[in-house]
């Protein structure tokens, strides 16, 4: 994700609709990515990403660079995205079939290859990691995909650099288990 200018961020939160409508543009595609990829639903990735900016919107006046903008969008991406699986799966939605998943592309034609490339990564990877939860399927997003640091994941996540170590690692062997299964090749990211 692109850094934004802090001018832009704080005509943003002074309530500068052009401002935010940049935000938006540079940010979209990688939360819509990130909520595909723990969602593994085109439907409930555009629904996370609406909420996601409705969440942005309203707390820019909040935000006061105590971490990076980018840092702070992720967080609530991955939490939304976290909490609208869950929700689906309370009321018994049913998952997506890998052809389905595979299959999905997002409907927007200025989208950079370089974006549909990252879109189509992000499938696989939760194809792959359908039977993972939702808080290992998203520390896989976060590292392989967004390509985020451990410190940068335990920001993200709110939660201890160990936890993130164990959640990674955790997914990592499933991923590695079903891709050796599959006799798929992938690679993943070293430390």
């Amino acid at each position: 994700m692109q850094e934004i200018e802090r001018n832009t961020i704080e005509m943003a939160a002074g309530g500068d609709i052009a401002a935010f409508e940049e935000i938006y543009k540079q940010c979209s595609s990688t939360v819509y990515t990130l909520a595909f990829g723990i969602t593994r639903n085109r439907q409930d990735a555009e629904e996370a990403t609406q909420d996601v900016f409705i969440k942005v919107f309203r707390g820019l006046k909040n935000f006061r660079f105590g971490s990076s903008f980018g840092t702070w969008i992720y967080r609530i991406a991955v939490n939304t995205a976290i909490n609208l699986y869950h929700k689906r799966a309370r009321r018994g939605a049913a998952s997506l079939q890998y052809d389905e998943i595979k299959d999905a592309q997002p409907e927007a034609p200025d989208m950079r290859q370089k974006e549909i490339r990252r879109e189509d990564a992000a499938a696989s990877v939760a194809a792959i990691l359908e039977n993972v939860s939702p808080e290992h399927r998203s520390c896989i997003m976060l590292r392989e995909i967004e390509g985020l640091n451990y410190k940068e994941m335990a920001g993200t996540l709110k939660i201890p650099l160990n936890t993130v170590r164990s959640r990674l690692k955790r997914a990592r062997e499933a991923l590695i288990a079903y891709c050796r299964k599959e006799g798929i090749r992938y690679e993943l990211r070293k430390n």
